[in-house]
């Protein structure tokens, strides 16, 4: 946990120290833990702009946020185009800041421990939530502090903590799950090691950080199951087959697939099939996944309802879209009924911005997920000790892709910074190591 404090550039050390501080407070306290995160990157970007604006990623997100900003010129309701666009340039500057500010794999360690850390107290939230019967509103001057818990949560029954909704809770702490089973799982390793030496060399081994972090990982995971969220269980459970392939656990794999298997008979197989393995799986998992918890549900609230108008809206307008935050109000004309987003991001953003920007978009989103996935197992400079941590936060923002296409994390100010921070941070340890082969290359040459 020490590792990492300070930085191996110390004339960057204030913004980093920065960005730990702004991780800190940020469960609890999201505007201040914004408002250091955001200074950190803006004194990066003021010291390392010649690198940041000569990078063709960063250059990628200089074009797409020219285009949002004609996407809002053609847009019908210009006011509510524009304050859209707060939902993703502000970001797009702190990510591009943190790809500068972040630039190895004892920092992206430092990040998740951090993050672990300050789980907890929205866990522990949430348990009394649902468990206690907490429930407050506390305010302090507007949004420096504003905490609101509902007592057995919202909606009733699913933990949502101080996120206020439990699909958001779900959307923060799968990421706080991938990235805590990947420091466990470093850990585990390491232990490993630790206890051979010991034998060798009569030395003790240090059991707190991976104790700390078994009961922090299984706590988030029953948090997890307590938010109800189909999207982000199945994230999780895709999250621990992927990390037992990595690791070659092959029994695992195999035990995850009989459970998976078992729970979706027990959700969709005939009734005869159904019965049998609904005795061993709980009501609440098989209800929740066929939908028998909420049943008759109105026809406007299903998801294939919002993709299809938001597909439709798109065919309308293809080129510039309707405008960002045009969705709510049109789908209310239609189906009179207020709803923020479609639950799909991509969607929403052909909908609202039309095909060339919402490409674009997903463009830069392969090209990340490319150059990650190439840095992992083709590069030579990335230690085999330090894979693992990597691998982590490349599943985070495969998790995140996943998530955002059958809901949106963009108007929530916690799960947008924290995106955004993980994504600059894997981004920037890809391009250091990319700068390393490259100076390695040239020097060959010479």
């Amino acid at each position: 946990m020490k590792q990492g404090f300070y930085h191996p550039d110390s004339t960057l050390q204030f913004p980093w120290n920065s960005l730990q501080f702004g991780l800190v407070v940020f469960p609890i306290n999201p505007f201040l833990g914004a408002v250091t995160i955001a200074l950190a990157a803006l004194i990066t970007w003021g010291k390392k702009y010649q690198n940041l604006i000569k990078n063709p990623l960063n250059q990628g997100f200089a074009i797409l946020s020219f285009l949002l900003l004609i996407t809002t010129g053609f847009a019908q309701h210009k006011l509510e185009a524009f304050l859209g666009l707060f939902n993703l340039l502000p970001y797009f500057i702190v990510f591009t800041g943190l790809t500068s500010l972040i630039q190895t794999t004892t920092q992206l360690r430092r990040i998740a421990w951090i993050m672990i850390c300050g789980s907890l107290p929205v866990i522990i939230l949430g348990f009394g939530q649902l468990f206690l019967g907490w429930g407050f509103r506390f305010q302090f001057l507007w949004v420096l502090i504003d905490w609101h818990i509902s007592p057995g949560g919202e909606p009733l029954g699913r933990m949502s903590s101080v996120l206020m909704h439990a699909n958001t809770l779900a959307a923060y702490l799968v990421t706080i799950f991938i990235l805590g089973l990947g420091l466990w799982l470093e850990n585990y390793q390491l232990i490993k090691q630790q206890i051979k030496q010991s034998i060798k060399n009569q030395k003790t081994v240090d059991y707190r950080p991976f104790i700390f972090l078994t009961i922090t990982v299984i706590a988030n995971f029953i948090a997890l199951v307590l938010t109800n969220s189909r999207n982000a269980w199945s994230i999780a459970i895709l999250t621990c087959v992927a990390y037992a392939l990595y690791q070659g656990w092959r029994l695992i794999v195999g035990g995850f697939f009989g459970v998976v298997t078992s729970v979706l008979l027990a959700a969709f197989a005939p009734t005869g099939i159904a019965d049998f393995f609904r005795r061993f799986v709980p009501y609440f998992i098989w209800a929740r996944l066929n939908d028998q918890m909420f049943p008759n549900r109105p026809v406007a609230l299903m998801r294939k309802t919002q993709w299809e108008f938001a597909w439709n809206l798109t065919q309308q307008q293809p080129l510039t879209g309707w405008g960002l935050r045009s969705f709510s109000g049109l789908y209310k004309a239609k189906m009179q009924i207020d709803l923020g987003h479609p639950h799909n991001l991509f969607l929403m953003l052909s909908a609202e911005t039309g095909l060339i920007t919402t490409l674009l978009f997903c463009g830069l989103l392969i090209w990340i997920l490319i150059t990650s996935s190439q840095t992992l197992w083709k590069s030579k400079y990335l230690e085999l000790e330090n894979k693992t941590i990597f691998f982590s936060y490349l599943l985070a923002f495969i998790g995140w892709i996943i998530f955002n296409m059958v809901d949106v994390t963009t108007f929530d100010l916690r799960l947008s910074t924290l995106f955004w921070v993980f994504l600059g941070a894997l981004c920037g340890v890809v391009n250091h190591y990319q700068t390393s082969q490259k100076s390695n290359i040239y020097k060959s040459d010479q």
